[in-house]
């Protein structure tokens, strides 16, 4: 994982909402990123889906996200549609982005870790954690850098 500081790399990617070019956002929003395993499973359902029911609020704080991983784009748009995501789902099918952001890999090197991000509107990450922590957790943390 990238530690808490760390400039965050710039990344060009396909996503569910077209191109994303990270450098658009970089010094202008907050930034999260999520690095998910998988499309359509349970716990990265209910991971996205929580941001999706909180994403208003999110909004509101000034705050972009990206949900991250290398699956491909036609169930990656499959799964965004099915549950109403607002936010991009982005393909790294390269496995670059998760490669600079330093997520490893999990059970036997098949899926990414998950991870999430935050980028505060100096480009450094300023919130770093593995696992699924709640939406209120995240808000907070974006709310004392706001």
């Amino acid at each position: 994982m990238l530690k808490v500081g760390t400039e965050a790399p710039a990344f060009i990617a396909t996503s569910t909402k077209g191109p994303v070019d990270l450098k658009n956002y970089l010094g202008k929003n907050h930034i999260v990123l999520i690095f998910y395993p998988g499309d359509d499973t349970p716990v990265c359902t209910k991971q996205l889906c929580a941001i999706q029911d909180n994403y208003a609020s999110i909004e509101q704080a000034d705050t972009v996200v990206f949900g991250v991983n290398p699956g491909e784009m036609g169930k990656k748009q499959s799964f965004a549609e099915r549950f109403g995501y607002d936010f991009p789902l982005i393909v790294d099918s390269n496995e670059s982005i998760r490669s600079a952001y330093d997520v490893g890999k999990i059970f036997g090197l098949f899926f990414q870790q998950r991870i999430v991000y935050i980028i505060g509107k100096d480009k450094k990450i300023m919130y770093a954690k593995k696992g699924n922590p709640p939406v209120s957790e995240l808000l907070s943390v974006i709310a004392q850098y706001s």
